[in-house]
C-alpha cells in the first residue's frame, strides 16, 4: 500500500509539472509580434516589445526553477530523503510536537536555500534590466530573515496547537482544529495589514489635500464610510504600483503604494479605490474568506479519515508514523483536488473583478479606470494577450483587454463616463 501511495503522489508530481510546463508553452506562443488592434492608438508600441522580451525572461527563469524544484522533490521522494529527515530529528525528541517543529522546519530551511538563488537572479538581474527593482541587498536578506521567522513563529504555533488538539481528541480533531484555524484567518484577515505589513513596510496616513478630498468626496456620494486611508512605501522595493483593500467592520482600510500616487493622476486614483470599494460593497472579501474557511475545513475533515493510515508515513520513507508525516503526504496527495478548487476559485475571483469593474464605471469615471488599467498595465509589461488557458489556470484577475471591454459596456449611474 505504501507503495502505490508513493506511486501516485509521483504520478501526480509528473503531472503538474507536465501541465505547467505546457500552458507556459502555449502562453509564450500566444505573444503576438502586432500590437492589439484595440491598443494600437493608446499603448506604446516599445512598450508592448519591452513587455514581450519581460514575459520571455520570465518565463525562462519559471522553467529552470520549476525544473530544479521537481528533481529535487522527486529525488526526495524516491530516495526516502522525508524519512531520513524523521529519523534525524528523532535523534533529539520523541515530543510529537517538537518532531514536527524541527522536521518542518528543516524542510522550510532548506527549500528557502535552494530557491534564494532563482529569488536573487528574479530581482537582482530580470527586474533590474527592465527597471522595477529598487530593492538593496540589505533589504533582500533582511526580508527572507523576517519571512523565515514569522513563518517559524506563526506555522509553529498553529502546527503545535492542531496536533495537540488531534493528542487530545484523536480523529475528531478536524473540528477543533478548523475552529482553530478559522479564528487565526478571521483574525489575520482583519489585522494583517495593520500588525504585520508593518514590519516589512511602512505606512502613512494619507496627508490632507486634492486626493484625499476627492477620495472622501465620492465615499460620501456612495455612502461608504472610510476613515482609514493609508500609504505604503511600495517604492523601497519595487517600482511597480498597486493599491488593496484589507480588514473587516472597522478595521477596514484602503493601502494606496507611494508608486500609485507618483505615477496617476488623481482621476485615476480614484477610479482604482472606487474598485477597491467596489469589492467590498459586493461582499467579494467577506465571500473569499467564506470560502477559504470551507475549503479548511473540507481539507482537515479527509484528512482526518486518513490520518490512523500507517501507509502515508512509511510512502515517504518513514520508519515510524506519524502527525507530521502523515499531512506532508496527504498535501501531496490532496494536490489534484486543490487544483480543481483553485480553478474554481480563480474563476470567481475573475468575476468578482469584472464587478468591482462595473461598480467603479457606475459610480465614477469609467475612462479614468480605463486609463489607469492601461498605464498599469504598461508601466509593469503585462502580457496583453495571454493564452486562454493560462488565463483559466493561473490568472486571479481578467486580461487588460476584457477588463475594458467590461468597463466600455457599463452603463454609469452618475457623471459623464
Amino acid at each position: 500500500m505504501a507503495k502505490t501511495i508513493l506511486y501516485i503522489i509521483i504520478i501526480i508530481l509528473i503531472f503538474d509539472y507536465i501541465v505547467d510546463r505546457i500552458l507556459e508553452a502555449l502562453n509564450k506562443k500566444n505573444w503576438s509580434t502586432e500590437l492589439p488592434e484595440e491598443l494600437k492608438d493608446i499603448y506604446d508600441k516599445d512598450k508592448y516589445k519591452k513587455a514581450m522580451d519581460y514575459d520571455f525572461q520570465s518565463g525562462k527563469l519559471s522553467l529552470w526553477s520549476g525544473t530544479f524544484s521537481f528533481m529535487i522533490m522527486l529525488t526526495i521522494l524516491l530516495t526516502g530523503g522525508f524519512g531520513y529527515i524523521d529519523n534525524f530529528v528523532r535523534q533529539y525528541t520523541e515530543n510529537p510536537i517538537l518532531l514536527a517543529i524541527l522536521f518542518f522546519g528543516i524542510i522550510g530551511l532548506g527549500s528557502e536555500i535552494l530557491t534564494t538563488p532563482f529569488s536573487y537572479y528574479s530581482t537582482f538581474v530580470i527586474e533590474t534590466k527592465y527597471g522595477f527593482n529598487r530593492t538593496t541587498i540589505k533589504t533582500f536578506i533582511t526580508d527572507k530573515i523576517k519571512t523565515l521567522v514569522l513563518g517559524a513563529i506563526i506555522g509553529g504555533i498553529i502546527l503545535s496547537v492542531v496536533i495537540w488538539i488531534y493528542e487530545k481528541t484523536g480523529t475528531n480533531f478536524w473540528i477543533w482544529a478548523w475552529i482553530t484555524i478559522s479564528i487565526f484567518m478571521i483574525f489575520m484577515t482583519m489585522f494583517f495589514s495593520s500588525i504585520i505589513v508593518p514590519l516589512f513596510n511602512k505606512q502613512t496616513p494619507l496627508e490632507e489635500g486634492e486626493l484625499r478630498s476627492s477620495i472622501e468626496n465620492f465615499c460620501n456620494k456612495i455612502g461608504f464610510k472610510l476613515d482609514n486611508i493609508f500609504v505604503i512605501d511600495g517604492s523601497k522595493r519595487s517600482s511597480k504600483a498597486n493599491a488593496y483593500f484589507s480588514g473587516l467592520g472597522r478595521k477596514k482600510r484602503i493601502v494606496l503604494y507611494d508608486t500609485l500616487m507618483n505615477n496617476h493622476s488623481i482621476d485615476e486614483i480614484v477610479a482604482i479605490l472606487a474598485h477597491e470599494v467596489g469589492h467590498y460593497k459586493k461582499k467579494h472579501t467577506f465571500k473569499n474568506l467564506i470560502l477559504g474557511l470551507a475549503e479548511t475545513g473540507l481539507m482537515l475533515y479527509i484528512f482526518s479519515l486518513f490520518i490512523n493510515n500507517e501507509s502515508l508515513s512509511f510512502a515517504l520513507g518513514a520508519t515510524k508514523h506519524s502527525f507530521h508525516i502523515a499531512i506532508l503526504a496527504f498535501g501531496l496527495l490532496y494536490s489534484p483536488l486543490t487544483l480543481i478548487l483553485d480553478l474554481g476559485l480563480n474563476y470567481l475571483s475573475r468575476r468578482y473583478e469584472k464587478e468591482a469593474d462595473t461598480f467603479a464605471a457606475k459610480n465614477y469615471y469609467s475612462k479614468s479606470l480605463q486609463n489607469a488599467l492601461i498605464k498599469l498595465s504598461s508601466d509593469h509589461l503585462s502580457n496583453l494577450n495571454p493564452h486562454p488557458f493560462y488565463v483559466f489556470f493561473h490568472y486571479s484577475h481578467p486580461p487588460l483587454l476584457e477588463r475594458l471591454k467590461v468597463l466600455k459596456s457599463a452603463t454609469p449611474l452618475t457623471g459623464d463616463n
